[in-house]
């Protein structure tokens, strides 16, 4: 089987870390192929795993469009696989040609990009042209996010199964490099914190600045996630954190070390306006750290307010609000962490996880018996 629509192999968080995970327990099952980025780490990621790579091409808008292309034709003309899994709506595309060559897809919709504010009109025009190819397709779909599968319900008629996104557990820190995070860039304890694969501003950190500002915060503020996307908005975080003690550290890739940073934490922020089904979310909650997020569907979906403390999305006078709950409330909010993340480790599981794609995989392959 193969893996088409994925990036990065080591993983950097999202789709490709839930990609990793599922390899890794399927490994020993089939003989799999996955197609990414070339990287110095890709063919020894996870032994026994086969990689295609190509390289990341660097034209903004274009570069993973063009990266799939030559994916698509290694797929069609120099491979062969009984089953393909579509990664992403960024590939969905493809999936009326590949269905050419491919009888047993797979396909897999992790949200609907075109909501994010980062493209611009061009590119939220191919991601709403390939959602509607996504639930038209002949391939068995699936989707990772409750909301989102009622949603191509009611819009298009189309049944698409939930499978929701599992994490592992990390179950060794040492090889952290956190403190030297904290050091370098002069992070006292306690803070607050915010982690993301990148930042945007459908990410919210602009709402969680307004209501550390509304509350004359005193303590230090870590903010993890790459700039490269942010541009003007940056311009705006600046000038919200001033007088505020806002670290911004960028993108870090080691799982561990930002595991350990969120998990020393007195509480982590997850003000998003829009998800799929985060895995930063669940991750989050494994660390055993008090959460505080946005009420939207994708978030409240899979924690109640027993497990996570909510506030109104986008509403920065009722996230200070809940920010001083915290502070007069710890113990109750240590106590629902601790319920937050019992409910990950036996509801949002890799394992658990693993066992609804093999099933789907299965019926497929049946088929080809």
């Amino acid at each position: 089987m193969a893996f088409f629509g994925v990036k990065y192999f080591p993983s950097k968080g999202g789709v490709s870390r839930t990609t990793e995970n599922l390899i890794r327990n399927l490994k020993d099952e089939y003989e799999i192929t996955i197609y990414c980025y070339t990287h110095s780490q890709a063919t020894t990621n996870v032994p026994g795993v086969n990689v295609v790579q190509f390289d990341e091409v660097p034209i903004k808008g274009l570069g993973v469009f063009i990266y799939l292309v030559k994916c698509y034709f290694h797929l069609m003309f120099k491979a062969n696989y009984d089953l393909l899994h579509v990664r992403k709506i960024d590939a969905a595309f493809f999936l009326p040609l590949l269905s050419i060559k491919y009888k047993r897809i797979l396909a897999t919709s992790h949200e609907s990009p075109y909501v994010r504010d980062k493209w611009g009109p061009i590119a939220k025009l191919y991601f709403k042209m390939n959602e509607r190819i996504f639930v038209r397709s002949k391939a068995r779909l699936t989707v990772i996010s409750q909301p989102l599968s009622v949603t191509y319900k009611e819009r298009y008629g189309r049944d698409v199964l939930f499978i929701p996104n599992g994490v592992e557990p990390l179950k060794d820190l040492s090889g952290s490099e956190a403190e030297k995070v904290l050091s370098t860039h002069g992070i006292s304890k306690p803070y607050v914190s915010f982690g993301a694969r990148r930042i945007m501003s459908t990410k919210g950190v602009h709402t969680m600045l307004k209501a550390l500002g509304a509350l004359n915060f005193e303590k230090d503020i870590l903010i993890a996630g790459e700039l490269n996307h942010t541009g003007n908005y940056l311009k705006e975080l600046e000038v919200l954190g001033k007088g505020l003690k806002v670290h911004m550290t960028d993108y870090i890739g080691n799982k561990a070390t930002l595991l350990d940073l969120i998990g020393q934490s007195e509480v982590f922020v997850f003000p998003s306006e829009t998800e799929g089904m985060s895995i930063m979310l669940l991750e989050v909650a494994l660390s055993g750290t008090p959460i505080i997020a946005s009420d939207i569907p994708e978030n409240t979906a899979v924690f109640d307010d027993t497990e996570v403390t909510f506030f109104k999305d986008k509403d920065y006078v009722d996230l200070a609000e809940k920010l001083k709950w915290y502070y007069a409330n710890r113990d109750i909010a240590n106590k629902k962490a601790l319920k937050a993340k019992q409910k990950v480790l036996t509801q949002y599981s890799g394992d658990a996880m693993t066992q609804y794609y093999r099933e789907q995989y299965e019926l497929l392959l049946a088929d080809k018996k």
